[in-house]
């Protein structure tokens, strides 16, 4: 069937050809997963089995096992949920992990430690979006999964909140 045949103007189908490609996740829907490969520094987003987005991820200072007490800048490990989201961060745009769940707060009661909180996938510092693409090259934040601004934006257009993210070395 051509455009013309169905009303449509080739300009016009052209046109929303084009903002349906463009729009983040037109294609293939909401994310139903999140697997964030640390020792890779990657993230991938999953729809149905199928990885439809990658991102380098910058992690905590000392990455390589499992979150044990704040300030020790391990990022968990495990599977948790991306929670909600906060537009009003130190950083641009973030959506928070359920970290602590009950396993973690049990250990570090057994520990007699703090488990720590407040872990995020977040974008760049605020202000310091230039830099991302530097920042981006070693690990910065005390435990949270950082990435740059943009990708940031479109994490957040693709990924509901109450999705599974898996973190493992």
């Amino acid at each position: 069937m051509s455009f013309i045949k169905s009303g449509l103007s080739p300009a016009l189908a052209s046109l929303l050809i084009g903002a349906f490609i463009l729009m983040p996740g037109a294609a293939f829907g909401e994310i139903d997963r999140v697997l964030v490969d640390k020792s890779q520094r990657k993230m991938f987003l999953y729809k149905e089995n199928e990885v439809v987005r990658q991102y380098t991820i910058a992690l905590g200072g000392l990455p390589k096992g499992h979150k044990e007490q704040e300030g020790d800048q391990k990022t968990p490990e495990g599977v948790y949920i991306l929670d909600y989201i906060n537009e009003n961060s130190a950083f641009h745009r973030s959506m928070h992990i359920n970290y602590p769940n009950d396993a973690d707060r049990q250990s570090a009661v057994e520990r007699g430690v703090d488990p720590g909180g407040m872990i995020m996938v977040h974008g760049q510092r605020n202000g310091a979006g230039m830099f991302s693409g530097l920042m981006q090259l070693f690990d910065w934040t005390d435990g949270c999964i950082a990435l740059s601004n943009s990708e940031m934006d479109e994490f957040l257009s693709l990924v509901p909140v109450g999705t599974a993210i898996e973190i493992r070395w």
